[in-house]
């Protein structure tokens, strides 16, 4: 296969492990005899590993390489995949679930990293259809898990059969993308003031409008299969289709994403996605029944698809230290959203319920919809820095 393949098989074989994951936390909060607020208090330790990950994220990627990050962090993520399942309390939940975030997070870094020097160095781009395949690969991971939950199938061992199919394929692909990458010296990258710091206004601007898109994906993901449950009592197998549909319809729109970014600006195609995917959310809110709701999912999807893949991009373009520096930013600050989310819905589920509490991520894909601009300013910025080049 060419690298732009296999550059996707990396994108598609990823998320399988996390995809598995989301169909069965009700099964875990069950097991665990948890409130939604005491699930929504353990799931906080996804974006605690995360966001603690990723203060050393940018240093990693720029000492390592994306290629090397990757080799590296791929098989302690799939690993990390199958804590949750072995908790036995909510601290030890909190506890695998931070170990997930961190490795997520780093791993995540050098895959962005990885796409957006395929698009600078060979011309041709690539982001939508890699996180497409992300979808897909999330997609096929929400099917094993709604599978082997209707059959009763244990859900550790669920995560380790994924883990002996997927992880020397996977390993294998990222070898195969070898990208001119440069590393830069380790006295220079120490040199550099650890921890967060403030970034430019442009780049601040991007991170925002990727909050949006990704604290939704986030909610849908953990709380999807318990709002279909719960609302109109669907059985965990029907439940699960929820995630199936949202990512089904993330994906065709990722897909052809690349295409609709060659025919439409970056900020008009963003902005029309988010207001596609308010849409959603109310069809979700007054649906009558379980199908309908399925439509509302579908929408929902489509909405937030291409928020942070046309963020990556221009997020590397943006003013900072470096690309994989900027995505470090902006990786920090969309999963925060993507865990952020299920948090606060779980708090607000708890006080009134979880048809109300899906309903939070509402604003927030708004400001999405005000904050496309900046991406139409990152871009214009790219643009120039490369005429003035030439």
């Amino acid at each position: 296969m060419s690298m732009r393949n296999w550059l996707f098989f990396v994108f598609f074989s990823q998320p399988v492990a996390l995809g598995a994951w989301l169909p069965r936390i009700p099964e875990v909060q069950e097991k665990l005899a948890l409130s939604p607020a005491e699930l929504a208090v353990a799931l906080i330790g996804a974006p605690i590993g995360t966001l603690s990950a990723l203060l050393v994220a940018g240093r990693i990627g720029d000492l390592l390489g994306a290629q090397k990050t990757m080799l590296i962090f791929y098989p302690l993520f799939f690993l990390a995949m199958a804590l949750p399942f072995l908790a036995n309390s909510q601290v030890s939940l909190f506890i695998s679930l931070a170990i997930m975030g961190a490795t997520l997070s780093i791993l995540e870094l050098g895959m962005n990293v990885s796409a957006d020097l395929y698009e600078k160095q060979r011309k041709k781009l690539v982001m939508s259809r890699a996180h497409g395949l992300w979808s897909l690969g999330l997609m096929t991971g929400t099917l094993v898990g709604s599978a082997s939950a209707a059959v009763r199938f244990d859900p550790f061992l669920m995560e380790i059969a994924i883990f002996a199919v997927l992880v020397l394929p996977s390993l294998y692909a990222v070898k195969q993308v070898n990208l001119d990458q440069p590393v830069l010296d380790p006295k220079t990258v120490q040199s550099r003031k650890s921890g967060f710091t403030m970034p430019h206004i442009l780049l601040l601007g991007i991170c925002l409008f990727t909050f949006g898109t990704t604290l939704t994906e986030g909610a849908v993901a953990d709380w999807a299969a318990i709002f279909m449950r719960d609302v109109h009592s669907a059985s965990p197998g029907f439940a699960g289709l929820s995630l199936t549909v949202f990512t089904l319809a993330a994906a065709l729109t990722r897909l052809t994403g690349d295409k609709l970014r060659e025919h439409f600006a970056t900020s008009d195609l963003a902005r029309t996605l988010a207001i596609i995917g308010v849409i959603g959310l109310g069809i979700i809110y007054f649906a009558p029944n379980a199908l309908l709701a399925l439509l509302g999912f579908a929408l929902l999807g489509c909405g937030i698809a291409l928020g942070f893949p046309l963020a990556v991009t221009a997020a590397a373009n943006a003013p900072g230290k470096s690309s994989a520096s900027n995505v470090a930013v902006l990786t920090f600050l969309a999963l925060s959203g993507f865990l952020v989310g299920p948090i606060s819905i779980g708090f607000v589920a708890e006080a009134t319920n979880i048809k109300i509490g899906l309903m939070v991520i509402t604003p927030m894909l708004a400001l999405s919809a005000v904050l496309a601009s900046t991406l139409k300013s990152s871009s214009s910025k790219s643009q120039n820095s490369e005429s003035q080049t030439t």
